[in-house]
């Protein structure tokens, strides 16, 4: 018997000026008489977020309302008290790690002490303490996803990215004695190198799909009004008749989604160009003035990203600590940071949990985009590690206790999902970060942090309590 299947590479990309638009995984990229399963997109796709400054739950009448984590361990919990109750839907890939500690994030002497906001974004992903510099001789770690990066990044055009949401473009010295790129960025390529986050859509997109391409021919591309698809008409058709139906299909959604992103980025520039009086003035022109708009666009960037594997590894900061924004849609007119420090009054605790709630009903964005989206024979969420969490505990006191954090998706099938792991207390988070680096695949690393040793990520300890017991 003739195998005549035909066979297109996974590089692939499809060119022209200043573009150049990777293809999604597609059944012809597999080998005649290979198995899908062995040959899928197969490498997992990390999107690292942070959300800053802690979370309501991490007070004493936090912890007693549940208002983060549920109350009990293992599978058999509740959400719909607490601020992830918009994850109910996707509790089947949700891997929840309560009662951990950022102790690198605190003050470790007398000088440090108020520099908090200055030092807990830098700690999120490293899980260690920076150095308390102003000058250029900034100095704390690796972050875990340029770990990551670093030994995967090169079998992709784009090693990592870094997105954010709120101006990270500060310089020189902050406050507390801390050098701004500490709370600029989460992503460190080593100790002493920050890595700059891309605040503008337009930007993220252009360097999605202009890979390769100069300025210049960003620039004439942009000038001539067209979208990046008219300029690779050819190809797409061409490409198609080489593809069955269901890789044509698998195609034709995909280069939809680009397209739609394009256009959304291309209404937020006129708008914003028109010269009506915008909420935030000083931003870029791509950035659009609705805080759910800009999160959506990101994490559509971020889906389209992984699909056609131009990267597999996202950073994204959801804000900044003394952000005074105001969440219009949460239902709380207080701006995020006064929010914050509710002074331990309830009735101001739960006005921050409906903040904390706010923020995550967004992500369901994301993992539905992931979870509809194939990837081999599996879709892109079970080939997926999500990391949603803070540095920080209960912001109103500044504390690293009790920090909030989850992961979502399989990792591949690494992670079963629907669990709630309760860690003893004095649990440093870098034992959980030491956990998910494993899962990535770097064994080798035996230490990060201040862990004192890796947490079973699929098993909740017997020395947990759950709700029948407290």
């Amino acid at each position: 018997m003739f195998i005549t299947k035909k066979h297109v590479s996974r590089r692939t990309a499809l060119k022209g000026v200043g573009v150049t638009v990777a293809l999604p995984f597609l059944e012809s990229m597999v080998p005649a008489g290979t198995a899908l399963a062995q040959t899928a997109a197969g490498k997992v796709r990390l999107a690292a977020i942070e959300m800053v400054h802690g979370s309501a739950g991490a007070t004493v009448i936090g912890a007693q309302k549940h208002l983060w984590s549920p109350q009990a361990t293992g599978s058999a919990f509740d959400l719909s008290p607490s601020s992830l109750a918009p994850l109910e839907p996707y509790r089947d890939y949700l891997t929840i790690i309560s009662n951990t500690d950022v102790r690198n994030a605190e003050a470790f002497t007398p000088p440090e002490i108020g520099g908090d906001h200055f030092r807990s974004s830098a700690v999120f992903l490293t899980q260690s303490h920076p150095k308390q510099t102003q000058g250029s001789d900034v100095h704390v770690a690796t972050s875990m996803d340029q770990l990551y990066a670093q030994k995967y990044g090169q079998d992709t055009p784009i090693p990592s990215m870094q997105l954010c949401i709120e101006n990270v473009d500060q310089a020189g010295g902050c406050a507390y004695g801390y050098a701004c790129v500490y709370t600029d960025t989460v992503s460190w390529a080593s100790a002493n190198q920050p890595l700059p986050m891309v605040r503008d859509p337009r930007a993220a997109f252009d360097m999605l799909f202009g890979v390769g391409a100069t300025p210049e021919q960003r620039a004439a591309r942009r000038r001539a009004d067209k979208s990046i698809l008219d300029w690779i008409t050819a190809e797409v058709a061409q490409l198609k008749t080489n593809l069955g139906p269901i890789d044509r299909a698998r195609l034709s959604n995909y280069l939809d989604d680009v397209r739609e992103i394009e256009r959304r980025i291309q209404r937020i520039e006129a708008s914003n160009a028109s010269g009506e009086p915008r909420e935030l003035p000083m931003a870029p022109m791509g950035v659009p003035d609705s805080f759910e708009e800009h999160v959506k666009l990101m994490f559509d960037l971020q889906a389209v990203a992984f699909a056609s594997d131009i990267t597999r590894v996202f950073s994204f900061k959801l804000g900044r600590d003394g952000s005074s924004r105001v969440y219009p849609d949460s239902g709380v007119k207080t701006g995020f940071h006064p929010a914050s420090h509710h002074q331990d009054r309830e009735d101001r605790i739960l006005d921050f949990a409906k903040i904390n709630k706010y923020h995550l009903s967004l992500l369901p964005y994301f993992l539905e985009k992931l979870k509809s989206t194939p990837d081999g024979e599996r879709n892109l969420l079970e080939n997926t590690m999500v990391i949603y969490g803070s540095p920080m505990g209960n912001s109103n006191v500044h504390n690293h206790k009790r920090c909030p954090l989850f992961l979502a998706g399989h990792a591949g099938g690494k992670l079963k999902g629907n669990l709630h792991i309760k860690a003893a207390d004095g649990t440093p988070m870098a034992n959980a970060m030491l956990s998910m680096i494993h899962t990535l695949g770097l064994e080798d690393v035996k230490s990060f942090g201040d862990s004192t040793e890796a947490m079973n990520l699929n098993h909740a300890p017997d020395t947990t309590v759950s709700a029948a017991q407290e």
